[in-house]
């Protein structure tokens, strides 16, 4: 079984609260020893027992010394700034550290250009040439995808414009087979007006315009 936790009040009891503070105190001057030695703090633990007794720690043997930057500490608290003088200290910091950005970013921008290498080590130089070579990589594939792309496209539309031509070829063709359709079809009708015409004995032109027969061609006519 383990520990249950315990209820944070006083205990009534008289001699558990004196073993308890006992064993509390001890922890509690332990841990502000391994808090001096771990962190490197100034610590100055005071402890007065409910019978009145002092108890003390301090990692710099005077525990005075202590006291004294803390009331120090305190007083020089008391003039704290306003909130508008904390803010205009944030933004400040706040634009410094952006200016400081940008200009950074400037200088980046002008060694990947090739200007102002003289201020670069060897090691930093590496880097920029390992960084430029990268970008390089990098435009070099998305060029080489653009150009893939790009012939993809073209051979696409080759192959659409030949079959338009197929297509145009084939109306053309069917064009012109009903127009030599069309061109037989009237040299047909053209042949049977001339067989009918040459039919004919007589030119009823002729007729209507009043020709003169002699009577000699006239007896030829109702003998014939």
């Amino acid at each position: 079984m383990g520990r249950g936790k315990i209820e944070i009040k006083r205990i009534e009891n008289t001699t558990n609260r004196q073993v308890t503070f006992c064993k509390r105190r001890n922890g509690l001057l332990k841990k502000a020893y391994e808090l001096s030695v771990l962190c490197d703090a100034e610590v100055a633990l005071i402890v007065f027992s409910s019978r009145g007794r002092l108890y003390e720690y301090s990692n710099n043997n005077c525990i005075r010394s202590t006291i004294e930057r803390y009331k120090k500490t305190c007083s020089d608290n008391t003039g704290a700034t306003s909130i508008t003088e904390i803010n205009a200290q944030y933004y400040q910091q706040e634009s410094a550290k952006l200016r400081q950005q940008i200009q950074m970013l400037q200088n980046s921008n002008r060694h990947l250009m090739g200007d102002s290498l003289s201020s670069l080590s060897v090691k930093e130089l590496k880097q920029l040439e390992t960084r430029l070579e990268r970008g390089i990589t990098r435009i070099r594939s998305k060029k080489h995808e653009m150009l893939l792309a790009d012939i993809e496209y073209l051979q696409k539309r080759e192959m659409d414009l030949e079959n338009e031509n197929i297509c145009l070829r084939s109306k053309i063709s069917e064009i012109e087979r009903i127009h030599q359709a069309n061109m037989v079809s009237g040299s047909e009708f053209n042949a049977i007006q001339a067989l009918a015409s040459s039919r004919n004995f007589f030119n009823p032109n002729l007729i209507e315009a009043g020709t003169s027969f002699s009577h000699q061609d006239k007896k030829m006519l109702h003998l014939g």
